[in-house]
């Protein structure tokens, strides 16, 4: 694709390629994505008018995620907009471990084929290979079932961080087992790090239980802010992060998995 800023700061677009009866992947990370959206709803509707069969967008990260209910008066359910968006003009959309939160499926925001890939496996051939003695730490209850299905695909141990409330306000946190993991390399886990004031809060737990520095984990390098040398700042051996968002910190390829879904995907259309 040929994309270059006319005058007026409008966007040109020219595919060079023969696009006639095949199916276009159309590949685009969705971190910043308000200058990204019209190159790639010009791209698709120019791909369809030179007759392309369809149009398949490969998110890694998938924007809009977050905002699923109205948290203050005045606002919009943004990632139902984008959702309704991006299914005008794209046939299917493949992405990885979507922000899920209060949304079961991704099927609810889009009205087209989707497929979500999950990073846990790559995740754990990753600690498998490339970290000693590692153990698997949750920051809370919440992040128990995806840390555990990570530690059961690399076959190490895991624990969660347990709380203990002393009153209103003095709240304390403790390693379970920690005597028993005192020699291994704690590796906290997470979907996003966007802020990463809760990897930045675990390993001061971690400091203080007498454990080692952490090795940080994240799927989607956002890093808002300061915040990724904020963390590393903080008591930590190492941070790493798959490749959806071009970011120093990625050390592990997702590429292959994605070619095999939307392989299969295509198929299905």
């Amino acid at each position: 694709m040929h994309h270059t800023q006319v005058s007026r700061r409008e966007s040109y677009t020219r595919i060079l390629s023969d696009v006639k009866g095949k199916c276009v992947v159309m590949v685009c990370t969705l971190h910043e994505p308000d200058e990204k959206l019209l190159p790639l709803y010009f791209l698709s509707h120019t791909a369809k008018s030179l007759g392309a069969m369809c149009t398949c967008l490969v998110a890694p990260y998938l924007a809009y995620m977050r905002q699923d209910k109205v948290f203050n008066e005045g606002e919009g359910v943004t990632s139902g907009f984008f959702g309704k968006l991006i299914s005008g003009f794209a046939d299917s959309i493949t992405t990885i471990d979507p922000h899920l939160h209060r949304i079961s499926s991704l099927g609810e925001v889009y009205d087209i084929p989707n497929r979500v890939i999950h990073a846990a496996d790559e995740i754990s051939k990753y600690i498998k290979a490339n970290i000693h003695n590692p153990v698997l730490i949750g920051p809370d209850s919440e992040s128990e079932q995806w840390v555990s299905d990570v530690a059961k695909k690399a076959g190490v141990p895991f624990t969660v961080l347990q709380k203990v409330r002393h009153g209103d306000r003095d709240v304390e946190v403790s390693v379970p087992d920690v005597d028993k993991y005192k020699e291994a390399t704690p590796v906290l886990v997470d979907d996003i790090i966007s802020t990463a004031r809760t990897m930045i809060e675990t390993t001061e737990h971690l400091k203080s239980a007498g454990m080692k520095p952490a090795i940080c984990i994240g799927i989607h390098a956002v890093f808002s802010g300061n915040a990724y040398q904020d963390l590393w700042d903080a008591y930590v051996e190492d941070i790493i992060s798959c490749n959806t968002i071009p970011h120093q910190s990625n050390k592990i390829d997702l590429s292959d998995v994605i070619a095999k879904e939307v392989k299969e995907l295509m198929h299905h259309i």
